[in-house]
């Protein structure tokens, strides 16, 4: 049970009773006493230990949350919602796997933002359960959600999102909702969208490379067909699409195994590090040429492909967590398909 004597009502006082409802309140978070996802009194009881009008009350919680320091949660009553006072906006951003590539999305986000703003980072593993559970818990303490919506079924195979996953989204307002790396249609336009198209970007960025691809005798793309964080669908359609219009050679390959039957004029399209790593270590192990023998062209930029000279596609990871924090910045809510790019280096 809540402690009521946190309030200190004075009476005599001039200052407007519901005034003091709110700075008791306030005190209370500054001095450590009531802490984030607290619950706090409510209006009845307010009302009925303090001698105090309903109306009152209910005028000092309707002002807090407007300051989004309380919210109300339906059947349960209010609770803290933000405990640093001089943040002006929080925001959860919540993402399906901790990577490199999403980290750089996170920390520009952030960056981006600046100093009057918190940002939790919180992970769903690809889980719908986990995800959904995480929803229900914050879905009324920030004022912003960034949701990277990526999910894998019992099969670990990549899904799209079911009404379940849907449901839990919806209960987000739209102005509050900024979906990231993956185009929801079913979102109203009051929702913000900043995403890749999977299968029209490899598509794409391969289309861009014809004239360097079209010397190899055969593409192989590396795509792991389960994984714990599993890829979009939409690599593997594009990829096809692209070698049977151009009437290529082509073969799926759900890992880089040991001892790679390697043949020159082989290029090989890499998802994961591991697997990149392994092909690299083949190759030089043959004494075989990256970018003359052996073809390598690897999916998402880092700063460690740039020094090595591994020849990329990308989206532009940077952008995407400006573009975000952009919407928040200028509360406006739109629809934005990310750059993708093809980054010709010396492995190709």
């Amino acid at each position: 049970m809540e402690r009521l004597n946190r309030f200190l009502i004075n009476t005599d006082s001039r200052i407007p009773k519901y005034k003091q409802v709110m700075d008791s309140i306030i005190n209370g978070i500054n001095n450590g006493t009531l802490g984030m996802g607290e619950r706090i009194p409510s209006i009845n009881e307010v009302s009925e230990e303090y001698l105090l009008s309903r109306d009152t009350v209910e005028k000092a919680y309707g002002l807090l949350k407007e300051k989004r320091i309380i919210v109300s949660v339906k059947g349960k009553g209010y609770y803290i919602a933000k405990t640093d006072l001089s943040i002006k906006v929080n925001v959860l951003f919540l993402i399906n796997k901790l990577s490199t590539y999403k980290m750089h999305i996170f920390n520009t986000f952030v960056n981006s933002l600046g100093t009057n703003a918190n940002v939790d980072l919180d992970i769903y593993h690809c889980e719908p359960l986990v995800f959904s559970n995480i929803l229900e818990k914050k879905k009324d303490f920030y004022d912003y959600y960034v949701i990277m919506p990526h999910f894998k079924n019992e099969d670990l195979q990549h899904m799209g999102c079911t009404d379940e996953i849907l449901k839990a989204i919806h209960s987000i307002p739209n102005g509050k909702l900024i979906i990231m790396d993956r185009n929801l249609k079913s979102l109203s336009k009051e929702a913000g969208r900043i995403y890749q198209d999977f299968t029209e970007d490899i598509f794409k960025a391969l289309t861009a490379a014809y004239d360097k691809l079209k010397n190899y005798r055969k593409i192989m793309l590396v795509y792991p067909n389960k994984s714990v964080y599993p890829y979009p669908k939409g690599i593997v359609t594009g990829f096809k699409r692209f070698c049977i219009q151009h009437n290529m050679n082509y073969e799926i390959l759900d890992e880089i195994y040991e001892g790679m039957e390697l043949q020159l004029k082989d290029l090989y399209i890499i998802i994961e590090e591991d697997d990149l790593v392994h092909l690299v270590k083949q190759v030089r192990d043959r004494h075989y040429k990256m970018g003359e023998d052996i073809g390598i062209i690897s999916y998402n930029d880092t700063p460690l492909k740039e020094l090595l000279g591994i020849t990329v596609m990308s989206t532009n990871f940077k952008k995407m967590g400006e573009e975000a924090a952009k919407m928040i910045l200028n509360n406006k809510r739109i629809e934005v398909k990310n750059e993708f790019n093809f980054i010709d280096r010396f492995s190709l």
